[in-house]
């Protein structure tokens, strides 16, 4: 259910087919170095490349586009949504690392690109709990927003010494987290079911479809993490359940 990531140069795999299979999707990160160019491409799979830090050139509806992202705390996020059978190329300006979420998808869709100004962002758990779970939550795409895409995409902030993903929830998608901390020595916890870890910078937890996940960061840190859900089959993921025993929080 979890793993710390080394992150090297070129591909880093988080899960396919063959490794976290049950995560229904392929999610790799890349490490470019400055002038390496990285093809988007796949005959049966949507893709999202998400800007993560580092510079990016690529062609857009004829335009020569440059984007850059130097903390993923402070600067909302780039991220280029294509169909199958739409091929991009990009080049790295500089040491950039990019995550791409891909999962099979028939339909045919316009390509959309998502900058900071079109990327919802709203604080939650501000006013609960004594503030305790108070996060920023970067929703990228959804249901709500792309009802033709097999994917969810998006982004969180948890500030300092704060839980989030609360009150605990589940939902019967599988769901992904990678981890990026303020610091080399930050880290927090991540509760999946019974289960819990110690995770740190580039970790990845696993979530199967139906357990409950929160998770808290250290005091003196900041945590941010990528959250990517796949729709499953005639249930597309729209809402969070909460936990039965947890639901009297809600009224608290």
């Amino acid at each position: 259910m979890f793993k710390n990531l080394e992150i090297k140069k070129g591909k880093n795999l988080v899960c396919d087919n063959t490794f976290h299979a049950d995560m229904l999707m392929d999610v790799n990160v890349y490490l470019l170095e400055e002038g390496e160019e990285f093809e988007l491409y796949s005959d049966s799979k949507e893709s999202a490349l998400l800007l993560l830090t580092g510079e990016l050139l690529f062609n857009y509806n004829n335009e020569e586009i440059n984007i850059s992202r130097n903390d993923v705390f402070e600067e909302k996020p780039y991220c280029l949504h294509t169909s199958k059978n739409k091929k991009y190329i990009f080049k790295a300006l500089k040491e950039t690392e990019i995550l791409v979420q891909q999962k099979e998808n028939n339909k045919d869709f316009d390509t959309v690109f998502y900058t900071p100004d079109n990327v919802t962002q709203i604080i939650a758990g501000e006013k609960e709990f004594d503030g305790t779970s108070k996060r920023i939550i970067r929703t990228i795409f959804d249901y709500a927003t792309a009802s033709y895409s097999n994917m969810v995409l998006g982004e969180v902030l948890s500030y300092t010494g704060r839980w989030n993903s609360y009150p605990p929830h589940h939902h019967p998608q599988p769901e992904v987290y990678y981890y990026k901390f303020d610091h080399p020595s930050g880290f927090g916890v991540s509760v999946i079911g019974d289960n819990a870890a110690v995770i740190k910078n580039n970790s990845v937890s696993y979530i199967p479809g139906g357990l409950v996940h929160p998770q808290s960061t250290a005091p003196g840190y900041r945590m941010f993490y990528v959250w990517m859900i796949p729709h499953l089959e005639n249930n597309p993921w729209t809402e969070r359940i909460f936990a039965e025993e947890h639901k009297w929080l809600l009224n608290n």
